[in-house]
């Protein structure tokens, strides 16, 4: 027991160190890319979204999870910029006629990508590639416009992508920026009163960007490109998608194979249940344990006896069935119960002569009687039975 207790408390103190390691260890940084203005993580926006109007100074903010199309048609944004940054926005064909005629109508559009989906690439011929050609240490981009210093670059970090624009229309687009081995990352489009920005970009503006300088100074230059309007629409619809598709369903939904495979482990969980609802086998009926015919019978024949009332033949039946057990049991002959007799009983039962003696004469006198009282049977009862007990020790 002593050995065990010890066990047991080392067991309960390594125990107890490693929860107290566990818990005050280091939290792994999440590098996922979530663009939520609500996180804090390396690739959240939480850091735009709080300092948006630095550069957008008096404009109101207006956040929105739905499309654009939904956005624009059902709130009547007027006046607007409109913000979209996401790693992948694959607008389609409805969002982007609504967007056209909103930019049309004297609003501008920011859409920051790495890929922007099929209809951009049908409609402006826009298509993006990641820039692997340059050592992570050698990175920088700068602008062209002429109003600014276009010899000066802006340094990224090692946690920030790089992505160009590998086509696009340069007969309708104006270059605003490039990498800085002369491809193209930022561009302009002029539509009716407005403008569409494009940049291939997204992380310069995330929080790991925002937190060095260099790369700060390049998102906030690049937004002021944009002329400041009364409302500021900051989308996260491409981020975090429909406010009623926050689950983690959304996932498997959105994706078409991983939908089927839902699908089929669902209706194939189904199968399996209702399947194993069969039993297996047979329900085993219940069999009642049969009746002791013995106890029965004995008490039927006990009453039929008690209600005769049949002293004398009761003695003579309980005599016999002592003298059949002494033949049988001892192979000694009753059909002379005589001194003789007594002694070889008494001899092979191992009872004392004065009890067996008794035994006899008293059955002997029985036999001569006609009638026999209940005292006198009572009492032949006890013999025979103290007879049956010390014989059998």
């Amino acid at each position: 027991m002593k050995s065990l207790r010890i066990y047991l408390i080392v067991f309960t103190t390594l125990l107890v160190v490693y929860l107290i390691a566990q818990y005050n260890r280091p939290k792994e940084v999440n590098w996922n890319d979530s663009f939520d203005f609500n996180e804090k993580i390396p690739y959240g926006t939480y850091i735009l979204n709080n300092r948006i109007n630095d550069i957008f100074k008096g404009s109101k903010i207006l956040t929105f999870r739905e499309p654009p199309y939904n956005v624009i048609n059902d709130n009547k944004i007027k006046n607007a910029n409109y913000l979209i940054i996401n790693s992948e926005v694959n607008i389609n064909d409805a969002d982007y006629g609504k967007l056209v005629t909103f930019i049309k109508n004297g609003n501008n559009v920011f859409i920051s990508a790495a890929t922007f989906g099929d209809e951009l690439f049908k409609k402006l011929n826009i298509s993006t590639i990641a820039n692997l050609t340059i050592g992570k240490n050698d990175r920088y981009f700068h602008f062209t416009n002429k109003s600014l210093d276009t010899t000066h670059t802006y340094h990224l970090g090692n946690n920030i992508r790089d992505y160009f624009f590998l086509n696009f229309d340069t007969s309708k687009a104006f270059v605003l920026g490039l990498t800085q081995d002369k491809k193209v990352n930022f561009l302009k489009y002029q539509m009716g009163k407005g403008n569409l920005y494009l940049s291939s970009n997204p992380y310069i503006y995330t929080n790991v960007a925002l937190m060095d300088s260099a790369e700060r100074a390049y998102a906030e230059t690049s937004l002021s490109f944009i002329k400041n309007k009364p409302n500021l629409v900051l989308d996260q619809y491409y981020a975090l998608g429909r406010e009623a598709d926050s689950s983690s369903m959304r996932v498997f939904l959105l994706n078409s194979t991983l939908r089927w495979a839902f699908y089929i482990s669902l209706f194939s969980l189904l199968f399996f249940v209702i399947y194993e609802i069969k039993r297996r086998q047979r329900i085993i009926p219940v069999i009642e344990p049969l009746e002791n015919a013995t106890l029965s019978f004995i008490n039927v024949v006990g009453q039929v006896y008690f209600e005769q009332h049949d002293n004398l033949n009761i003695c003579q039946k309980k005599i016999s069935y002592l003298l059949e057990h002494i033949r049988t049991l001892y192979n000694i002959k009753t059909n002379v119960l005589d001194e003789e007799f007594i002694k070889s009983l008494a001899h092979k039962t191992g009872i004392n002569d004065e009890f067996v003696n008794a035994l006899i004469k008293y059955i002997i006198g029985l036999e001569t009687n006609k009638q026999v009282t209940n005292a006198e049977l009572i009492k032949l009862n006890k013999l025979i039975e103290e007879f049956y007990l010390k014989a059998s020790k």
